[in-house]
């Protein structure tokens, strides 16, 4: 009878994987033993694997070109990072080695392209795409951006008020793009999103203000839903529709070259993960080109806003099971040695479900456990996992510790979390690392933050002052 964990997994899904393998029964992630990182930095312990980051890009670009070549598409793709996945500087220099723009969302993104043009990160010739709901320092960093001498800022009008305000800023030409209002998926607790100009009041807000204005030309219309790019009748229905109004506006300015459809491209979560993306970017090529044949436009540029699909997979953590609280017959509950609440957020807030396996031990036999975190939140719980119904791992024995990795956690999680602030329960941050490779392919280990310190967190709170 096969009782093992690795004959559990073996069982289960088709392993080992693209980045996953086992080497004496130790699980090795992108051709790192994650034990001998673990044995060297401690655990708890946090992860940027930068080459994936690199990966991820050339993918979704090599994609997009097959499409285009496909189906002779007469526009271009510019691959756009949005920076609100990850703002931290080693992501923003590692992503912009691949000729890629950027997408911004607050004032404080765009002291952050200053830096990257000052390094040369950044060039003129980058697109600086900034989206979100802008009033007074972001309006005014957007001007000041435009008044440097960056051609290619251009801000999505997200409301009625925010392009007279741009104007006030500068007196240079302005390229701005158009946000749609899309409408949500029925399951919403509301039918249309907060964020951009309606459907039916495009074109004539488009008329209004702009068709006249001698400052302003109209580059880009924008297009983004919450549920992101699936196969499914409301994306597609979705699409349609903005499709329809690219059309519109498209005959009436002439302008207008760029079809934003944001970011949405989901991340691996499961070891049984399988999304086509080759396919859905075939088919949104071949859906703008369809359309645009039959009315006759110009077919538009194409840019996305990947944030997660960048970033999200080059990121994990390592922790600890300090001890097993058998609280009742049938639950066990494995306690980290850190918290859920703090290090991996979006697994409370919102039941994000990420790639977790053991470590070591995958030899041993397995048991049916419960995961928790240090607070004393009832909420500090981890159980959303790839097994559907409960979550397995080696059998725990206090003498020969088991270490627990969670993989592709590299969006969102450290901004919401609060990175380097106040940690729920005061449990610390834990140490940082940024995992690299040199020109010979070997490993490079960089600590980005060593794990908080009290004198930190006392700081924050005012009793060391």
């Amino acid at each position: 009878m096969n009782t093992k964990y690795i004959d559990l997994i073996e069982q289960t899904f088709d392993f080992p994987q693209e980045e996953f393998n086992i080497e004496n029964n130790k699980l090795i992630w992108h051709d790192i033993n994650l034990m001998e990182l673990a044995a060297k930095y401690g655990a708890p312990l946090k992860f940027t694997y930068l080459p994936k980051i690199s990966e991820n890009i050339n993918k979704a670009k090599g994609w997009f070109q097959n499409s285009i070549d496909k189906h002779n598409y007469k526009g271009k793709y510019y691959y756009s990072y949005c920076t609100k996945s990850s703002h931290f500087k080693h992501v923003l220099n590692e992503a912009l080695k691949n000729d890629i723009h950027i997408e911004t969302s607050s004032a404080f993104d765009i002291d952050i392209v200053n830096k990257l043009k000052l390094e040369g990160k950044i060039k003129n010739s980058t697109y600086v795409i900034c989206n979100g709901f802008k009033r007074d320092q972001y309006i005014k960093n957007i001007g000041d951006l435009i008044n440097s001498g960056h051609k290619k800022c251009i801000p999505i009008i997200d409301n009625y008020e925010e392009l007279p305000l741009l104007q006030k800023e500068t007196s240079e030409k302005l390229l701005v793009g158009i946000r749609i209002a899309s409408e949500e998926e029925p399951k919403f607790e509301f039918y249309t999103s907060r964020l951009g100009i309606g459907y039916k009041n495009i074109v004539t807000f488009y008329e209004r203000e702009i068709a006249y204005n001698e400052q302003v030309d109209l580059k880009m219309l924008h297009f983004f839903i919450n549920t992101g790019i699936k196969d499914n009748a409301y994306y597609w229905n979705e699409l349609m529709k903005c499709l329809n109004v690219y059309i519109n506006l498209k005959r009436v300015c002439p302008t207008l070259d760029s079809l934003n459809i944001g970011g949405g491209f989901p991340i691996k979560n499961s070891l049984a993960f399988d999304y086509d993306y080759a396919y859905m970017i075939d088919e949104i090529i071949n859906q703008i080109s369809k359309a645009c044949a039959e009315a006759k436009v110009d077919v538009p540029n194409i840019f996305t806003e990947f944030g997660s699909f960048t970033v999200g997979e080059s990121g994990a953590a390592i922790y600890e099971i300090l001890y097993q609280k058998k609280q009742n017959d049938r639950e066990r509950w494995n306690m980290i040695n850190s918290s859920f609440i703090t290090t991996l957020p979006d697994s409370w807030a919102i039941n994000k479900r990420f790639i977790m396996l053991p470590i070591n031990k995958w030899n041993h036999k397995y048991e049916r456990v419960l995961l928790g975190g240090l607070t004393c939140d009832s909420d500090d719980y981890y159980n959303s996992e790839q097994h559907i119904n409960g979550i397995y791992l080696p059998i725990y024995e206090k003498e020969k510790p088991l270490y627990i990795g969670f993989f592709n956690t590299g969006a969102y999680q450290e901004t919401i979390g609060g990175f380097g602030g106040l940690q729920h329960c005061l449990i610390p941050h834990p140490k940082h690392l940024i995992l690299d490779r040199d020109e010979d392919g070997n490993l490079t280990t960089t600590i980005f933050k060593e794990q908080q310190k009290s004198s930190e967190l006392l700081s924050i709170l005012g009793y060391n002052s």
